[in-house]
C-alpha cells in the first residue's frame, strides 16, 4: 500500500522533499511538498501568505538542563534557532512583513516512555517561542501517544497530517531515543545577534 493511495489530490503529484531532525527547507515552488515523520519531534510549517513562500524545520529538545539562563535548558536554544531559522529564512525569500506569516505546528507526541515527557516540553516551548514573539499558530496537531507524517506545501500553505501506527511508531521512538542519547551539542547561535 503506497502513500500515495491515501492523500488528498493536492499531495499526490510533484516533487516531495523529507525534512530530517535539524533540517529546515524554505521554497515557494507551487509543485513541491515537504513531508516529515515525527515522534517527541517538533515541525513548524511557516508560511508568507503574501508572497507564497513556505518552510518546514524539524527539532527535538533532547534534554532540560536546569540552566537558570534557559528554562528549558540548552537545548532550548537549538530550538529557538531552528525556529528563528526558519522565520528568517521565511521573511528573507517573501515580503519580510511578519504580519504576513501564517504559522502551524505538528508533533510531540509521548511514543516512548523512555523519553518521559521530551515531547510534551517541545510543545510547551514552541508554544512559549510563538507567545514570546508576538506570533499565533493559525492551526495545530500536538501530543496524543502515536507518530505522524506531516506533508506541507510552501506555496499554498496546506498541511496534512497522517497518524501511524505503532509498528513505524516504535522506529521513530528507536530513532529518537538514540539521538537523545547522542546528546549531541549544538552549538548555540551567538547570543547578542537577531537574525532578522
Amino acid at each position: 500500500m503506497g502513500l500515495q493511495n491515501s492523500l488528498p489530490p493536492e499531495f499526490d503529484r510533484g516533487v516531495v522533499t523529507t525534512v530530517h531532525q535539524g533540517d529546515c527547507h524554505v521554497s515557494n515552488e507551487s509543485d513541491l511538498t515537504y513531508s516529515t515523520v515525527l515522534g517527541s519531534c517538533v515541525s513548524a510549517c511557516v508560511r508568507d501568505r503574501v508572497a507564497n513562500v513556505g518552510g518546514m524545520n524539524h527539532f527535538l529538545l533532547a534534554e532540560q538542563s536546569g540552566s537558570a539562563k534557559d528554562r528549558y535548558g540548552a537545548s532550548a536554544r537549538y530550538g529557538a534557532f531552528a525556529m528563528e531559522q526558519l522565520i528568517n529564512k521565511v521573511l528573507t525569500k517573501g515580503t519580510g512583513k511578519k504580519s504576513n506569516l501564517e504559522i502551524k505546528v505538528f508533533g510531540g507526541g509521548k511514543i516512548n516512555s523512555a523519553l518521559d515527557d521530551v515531547g510534551l516540553k517541545n510543545i510547551e516551548f514552541v508554544r512559549q517561542f510563538l507567545a514570546d514573539e508576538g506570533y499565533v499558530a493559525t492551526s495545530e496537531d500536538l501530543g496524543g501517544n502515536y507518530a505522524r507524517r506531516v506533508l506541507f506545501k510552501p506555496h499554498s500553505g496546506r498541511a496534512f497530517v497522517k497518524r501511524l501506527d505503532s509498528d513505524v511508531g516504535a522506529n521513530v521512538a528507536r530513532d529518537e531515543a538514540a539521538f537523545a542519547k547522542r546528546r549531541v551539542v549544538i552549538p548555540a547561535p551567538i547570543d547578542d545577534i537577531e537574525l532578522f
